[in-house]
């Protein structure tokens, strides 16, 4: 049995490991307020543009040369995998999840003789792929925690000319998608080719070609909307990501500090057994004496 001073020991090092998983859960809980706000408020927008976007693209009449971002290419002989993670960890399973997700996905494209550029986004994902020696075409890191709309534009641009230029046949993102504090979902997302999201939207291929007057020309509004289409994709996708971190941090930092607490608790318990059965072995050190007098 262990004595009493390393017990104490411990109870002292599990105390002061309970203080600091308990101030990383309230930090974590105030980011997470301020990112959920920002989801809440972007979330709606985003949606509706990505909606407006598949909905018109079926029912304009254009060159489809003059816009590549809508030209869907004849066959898929690469896809670009975009992983979102943190740039910290202690947040649970939330990189992990990812990571294997993304690694399946890849796994997947290979069966099919399909190759795949990774594309990864913070240091967490950067770090576990180069460890796992993973080629990665882009990475990015240092934009997790507070992502900004230019970050997003900044990678849906690379992403933009990876397809373009027919470096990729797809785009394809996979983030967390934040449902609770408690909850998060691995979500994947087909951004590009368009009609390949027009699809996964409606349920149904594109329908035939409507008449409609287009006011500006549709040309000048997709000019416009495609390439924000794709900056909003991702950037509600860094959004979701960041608010799916912070809460997932929380809740491992808060369970971090009920296992601190039961774990002081046995060992309070054991010390005071230790504690009791050293006054006990006194008691009978005296009395094994008193005999011996006697």
């Amino acid at each position: 049995m262990s004595s009493r001073r390393d017990i104490k020991r411990r109870i002292t090092s599990v105390q002061n490991t309970k203080k600091i998983t308990k101030a990383m859960e309230m930090v974590a809980a105030a980011r997470l307020r301020r990112a959920q706000q920002r989801i809440e408020a972007t979330r709606p927008y985003a949606l509706r543009m990505m909606e407006f976007i598949t909905g018109l693209a079926p029912y304009v009449d254009v060159d489809v040369d003059e816009f590549p971002l809508l030209k869907v290419h004849d066959e898929v002989r690469r896809v670009a995998v975009v992983a979102l993670t943190a740039d910290r960890g202690l947040c649970g399973a939330f990189n992990a999840n990812i990571v294997r997700y993304s690694q399946a996905l890849m796994r997947g494209y290979a069966e099919q003789g399909i190759e795949t550029d990774l594309v990864v986004i913070g240091k967490r994902g950067v770090g576990t792929f180069r460890f796992q020696r993973f080629t990665m075409a882009y990475t990015y890191v240092g934009i997790t925690d507070k992502p900004s709309f230019l970050d997003a534009q900044s990678i849906a641009n690379r992403l933009a000319d990876m397809y373009t230029s027919g470096e990729v046949d797809r785009v394809v993102l996979v983030f967390n998608h934040f449902i609770t504090a408690m909850e998060q979902r691995v979500e994947e997302q087909t951004v590009l080719p368009i009609q390949d999201q027009v699809v996964a939207t409606t349920g149904s291929p594109p329908p035939a070609r409507l008449d409609f007057l287009f006011e500006p020309p549709a040309e000048a509004i997709l000019n416009q909307l495609l390439p924000a289409y794709i900056e909003m994709a991702v950037y509600r996708a860094l959004l979701e990501s960041t608010a799916s971190e912070h809460g997932s941090r929380m809740t491992a930092m808060r369970n971090a500090s009920e296992s601190a607490g039961e774990m002081i608790d046995k060992l309070t318990l054991a010390m005071n057994r230790a504690r009791q059965a050293s006054i006990t072995q006194e008691i009978l050190e005296v009395v094994a004496g008193a005999d011996a007098l006697s």
